[in-house]
């Protein structure tokens, strides 16, 4: 019964996204330079592998689209649709897994699957791949893993044993220069010792999700990826989709940047268009998830 109602309730925010959300967001093509809807961006990807949604993680507005954009492109796709998230660590894939087959309860897989906090933001997703029996990638790195890099480096990952390396990516991984570290340096207020291991870490996040995604399509070629992450790690087409760029340099990626907008009623796409093939900017107004 619980898990009907949960359904359910999928169901009612998609069709919410629709009737009532699209008030609050406003979608543009940098190329096209103008306004388009979800379905334009759906129907782009017939001739396109990956999709990017780079989010900011307390977005409503964002998670109500993510939700609205994976059902299209599973009705457009059927059964070729499979999301990949930032939201949840390798090494729990089996879990995920498990969850997806109906094979454990949904306490369980948040308690061992370890998931975000405010899992109810992505809950919806999961819920509608559970029950259209789509694949789910466990993207991201465990935080052991990136708690090792913050402290001594990428260096440190040759240490693990061989049963660790199996969940990250090969070895060693490139530290990224140029724009991607002018970026963070800004975000961090200055460069020093310790920002350049946390900008390990980040790119030790993007090299990992990029590999899952990578290793995914080589065994599922044909399967197009909905991949979410905060909108850091994908915004100009750098980080996590540069990388990906590196492991499977045939996919064919379109990026998606999505925040919240002070200038939401006029709003002034030329200072956003670099950021990705689609901005999405969503009303300020409307409460954060969190």
């Amino acid at each position: 019964m619980k898990y009907l109602l949960l359904i359910t309730f999928t169901l009612i925010s998609i069709k919410s996204f629709s009737q009532e959300v699209s008030l609050h967001y406003k979608i543009y093509d940098s190329k096209k330079q103008k306004q388009i809807s979800v379905d334009e961006i759906v129907m782009d990807m017939k001739n396109n592998d990956v999709l990017f949604f780079g989010e900011e993680h307390n977005d409503s507005i964002g998670h109500l689209l993510e939700v609205g954009i994976f059902k299209k492109l599973n009705e457009v796709y059927p059964g070729k649709i499979t999301l990949s998230l930032e939201m949840f660590h390798t090494d729990v894939q089996t879990i995920v897994d498990e969850y997806l087959a109906g094979l454990i309860s949904e306490k369980n897989f948040i308690k061992e699957g370890r998931a975000w906090s405010n899992y109810k933001d992505y809950q919806p997703l999961v819920a509608y791949a559970k029950a259209n029996q789509l694949s789910v990638i466990a993207a991201n790195a465990a935080t052991r893993y990136s708690n090792a890099v913050t402290k001594e480096g990428l260096g440190i990952l040759k240490n693990f044993p061989k049963s660790s390396l199996l969940l990250l990516p090969p070895l060693p991984i490139d530290t990224a220069t140029g724009r991607y570290l002018e970026k963070f340096t800004a975000l961090l207020g200055g460069h020093n010792m310790g920002s350049m291991k946390v900008y390990q870490t980040q790119n030790f996040w993007d090299a990992t999700m990029a590999w899952s995604i990578a290793k995914y399509v080589k065994i599922n070629n044909g399967n197009k990826i909905f991949h979410l992450n905060g909108r850091f790690h994908s915004d100009e087409k750098l980080g996590t989709l540069a990388k990906l760029q590196t492991y499977a340099p045939k996919l064919k990626i379109l990026n998606i940047s999505s925040f919240s907008s002070d200038d939401f009623d006029h709003p002034d796409w030329e200072q956003y268009k670099n950021l990705g093939d689609y901005i999405i900017i969503t009303d300020s107004n409307v409460k954060r998830s969190f």
